[in-house]
């Protein structure tokens, strides 16, 4: 915990500091008027700030900060923790309600990634395969059933962490059916997969459904959708505004869903989740345009009693694990994250709900020694207010990943402070390219836990986490900023 005693500068000192450029000030003198100036909320100026450092230490320089926030309007009135944290002595160096639960918006990804890492390792990747049953005649008609299997690759068609687009996994398939002499399909293309089936997910308790003017909905059924059919409802947003609103919803569920971007003409980018029967969809449109006639339709079969014998045509590799999680920490891709929930779920306990998704991850958490008290880990993503965590912990978690062989992968997909990711506008002077850490964002609440590399060459853990915020949220992102940039020089 911060000792928070008032560290100021007499004006005398300041002023024997400006003539003696030579000397140092080596005292520090409390003034018992510091206590009436706690609202005064301007930073100092360059010379004091000179004179502050050579009299003060970087910790005591991040304690003043840390108890100067607490009398600033933006954030006196929040609920707020920090932890900064010596990974090689174990001990904290700087606090501030470390053991205060609070909602953690997306660091909550920090959790289900490095589960992911964990049990699948980083090289893990997902197959989505063409075959097909019966026997191809003399005249290249299969008669016969062609299969999409899927395996439950989040990124299926998505163009995210290089995975292949729709397209591009249409024609590799089309080409394997070439090489096999099939110019016809007397038959149907039957969608196999058991992972994720029906997919019809409501969203977990107490989500976020409206968040700075967007709708997001992580999963959800949209079979068959392609994402031309679906309806605006709402105007593309102020034409003065740099940023637009999306919204849409979907005919065949009814259900709200954000749209992740608006490319015009009513077209918009949607979240498939239901990406085999999409995929199925547009093979059978595909094969048809190209003069490859298929006689059946598309359908779905989850379980076979009696499974036709059948011969691979073409495989499709999604990115490694490694990769997709780069991509969900970089852009905070709530999509991913939830599916690699499932993934877990799926792969430990054999279905694929949230629910076991969540079993796995505390689990998971527990066996590593995590601090459970305070933790309420609710989804994948961190999209739900219900969702909660302490400071203390998720420094303690994110340090004992440290020692794990996947941790290079795991700190290499973290934003880098004024260079990429979601923290590619913050700490773009001071901390540029020092800071690692995952971003959160819900409405009032703001979150960044990771690592630092300070000027001398450690490696420090933190964590601050903020809820119920007065103010923007670039006002709360300057104030994040001034409390971990002294820390830098630890």
């Amino acid at each position: 915990m911060v000792n928070f005693r008032k560290y100021v500068s007499s004006v005398a000192v300041l002023a024997s500091g400006l003539f003696l450029a030579q000397s140092t000030v080596s005292t520090v003198l409390y003034s018992q008027a510091y206590d009436n100036q706690k609202s005064n909320l301007n930073l100092p100026s360059p010379i004091a700030a000179v004179v502050e450092k050579t009299v003060l230490s970087a910790k005591e320089l991040v304690d003043i900060n840390v108890n100067t926030m607490m009398t600033d309007p933006v954030l006196k009135n929040a609920t707020w923790g920090f932890v900064v944290y010596d990974p090689k002595t174990k001990k904290v160096i700087s606090s501030y309600n470390e053991n205060t639960p609070l909602v953690p918006a997306s660091t909550t990804k920090l959790l289900t990634t490095e589960t992911a890492l964990n049990l699948l390792g980083e090289n893990y990747r997902w197959m989505t395969q063409l075959e097909y049953s019966g026997s191809v005649d003399e005249n290249g008609v299969l008669n016969g059933n062609l299969y999409v299997v899927g395996s439950g690759d989040p990124s299926l068609g998505t163009n995210k962490a290089g995975a292949w687009s729709y397209r591009d996994i249409v024609a590799d398939f089309i080409s394997g059916m070439s090489r096999e002499g099939i110019k016809k399909v007397n038959g149907d293309i039957i969608i196999q997969t058991a992972l994720f089936k029906g997919n019809i997910s409501r969203l977990p308790e107490n989500v976020v459904w409206l968040e700075n003017n967007n709708y997001y909905l992580p999963v959800g059924t949209t079979r068959e959708i392609n994402p031309a059919n679906e309806k605006l409802i709402v105007k593309k947003g102020n034409t003065f505004s740099g940023e637009k609103k999306f919204f849409y919803v979907s005919p065949y569920n009814s259900q709200m869903v954000f749209a992740d971007k608006y490319e015009g003409d009513g077209i918009l980018t949607t979240k498939l989740p239901d990406a085999p029967a999409f995929l199925a969809n547009t093979l059978r449109a595909t094969m048809i345009k190209s003069g490859l006639a298929v006689t059946g339709k598309v359908t779905p079969k989850m379980t076979d009693a009696t499974p036709e014998s059948r011969k691979l045509v073409s495989s499709y590799k999604s990115p490694t694990l490694g990769d997709i999680i780069y991509y969900t920490n970089q852009h905070s891709d709530n999509s991913l994250a939830e599916a690699l929930l499932k993934t877990v779920g799926f792969q430990s306990k054999g279905d694929q709900t949230s629910e076991s998704g969540r079993i796995v991850v505390t689990n998971h958490l527990k066996e590593d020694g995590f601090d459970m008290l305070g933790l309420n880990y609710i989804d994948g993503s961190g999209l739900s207010r219900s969702n909660n965590v302490t400071p203390i912990s998720q420094v303690k978690y994110l340090t004992s990943l440290m020692d794990e062989k996947y941790y290079k992968t795991y700190l290499t997909s973290l934003p880098i402070g004024g260079q990429s990711g979601t923290l590619k506008r913050m700490f773009v002077g001071t901390g540029n390219g020092q800071i690692f850490a995952k971003t959160g964002t819900l409405n009032k609440v703001k979150a960044l836990a990771g690592y630092m590399k300070t000027n001398s060459g450690k490696t420090l853990v933190f964590s601050l986490l903020v809820n119920n915020y007065s103010g923007s949220v670039d006002m709360v992102k300057k104030r994040m900023e001034k409390i971990l940039e002294p820390a830098l020089d630890l």
